[in-house]
């Protein structure tokens, strides 16, 4: 069976936009090295390990954890916080499918859909947030730590 090169390209191009949203904390530090110029050594040893801490700005949240999945405003009698949301994907079983909705790339029923985002056991694991208080971090929140992840 041959496959037509424009299906062909459509799959490549699927394949690579989900790579892009597994970009490690090395691969976004050499992208940004205006933001890094700017951090403490132990700030970079942070984000190099991709944690998070009370007092990064969004910057280095994005370094150490990349683009959020979800971002919610919740307006507060004292302002409002930004609240970053990280997802994970696992099997029932618990071994790792994929972290992020990298689904919001593709369209449900296209030929290039990855078969694991529509894993008919999926689950919903291990949510992550980040709550800002003007441009600042306040808060980490993470349902249940995930071991693949550390």
């Amino acid at each position: 069976m041959k496959i037509p090169k424009l299906h062909l390209l459509a799959v490549l191009l699927a394949c690579l936009a989900g790579l892009g949203g597994c970009a490690t904390p090395e691969t976004r530090i050499r992208k940004h090295p205006e933001i890094v110029a700017s951090l403490a050594p132990e700030q970079l040893e942070l984000i190099k390990a991709g944690r998070v801490e009370i007092g990064f700005n969004m910057d280095m949240v994005r370094l150490a954890v990349g683009e959020p999945d979800q971002v919610q405003i919740r307006a507060k009698t004292d302002g409002s916080n930004e609240v970053w949301s990280y997802a994970t994907f696992e099997t029932r079983a618990g071994r790792p499918l994929y972290r992020g909705l990298y689904h919001r790339y593709y369209l449900a029923g296209d030929a290039a859909h990855p078969f694991y985002l529509n894993y008919p056991l999926r689950r919903d694991h291990g949510h992550f947030r980040v709550v800002f208080k003007d441009d600042k971090v306040i808060a980490v929140e993470q349902d249940e730590p995930i071991a693949w992840l550390k």
